[in-house]
């Protein structure tokens, strides 16, 4: 059951950084966009390129924790780096951007960390 648990959650923060692509790639300039990172027009227009790149790391950190979710028991391992790299991501952006990204990235995947060391 723990297992089973461990997996949701992991797919819900691989789902989370799938929505952070759509975000940054795509909604950039667009009002969810610029209401969702705080941004001007002016400024979303500016760093569109860095955001767009953003977007494909986090894309990059989906289809990792994927692989693992697909591999089952085997991909334990793939999980756990793949967490673990949104864990530091997460972090980082909460000290160099805003807080409030600890609590949307980090939390979740320190959550699901979690779960599948227990599991």
């Amino acid at each position: 059951m723990l297992g089973v648990l461990a997996s949701v959650v992991v797919g819900l923060v691989a789902l989370l950084h799938l929505y952070f692509l759509v975000l940054e790639m795509f909604l950039w300039t667009r009002p969810l966009g610029l209401k969702t990172f705080r941004n001007s027009p002016e400024k979303a227009e500016i760093t569109r390129v860095l955001a767009a790149n953003q977007g494909l790391y986090n894309g990059f950190l989906a289809a990792g924790l994927i692989w693992g979710l697909v591999l089952g028991a085997a991909g334990r391992h793939i999980e756990l780096f793949f967490l673990g790299c949104v864990i530091v991501a997460g972090v980082y952006g909460a000290y160099s951007v805003s807080p409030r990204i600890l609590w949307v990235q980090a939390a979740p995947a320190a959550a699901a960390l979690g779960l599948v060391l227990a599991s």
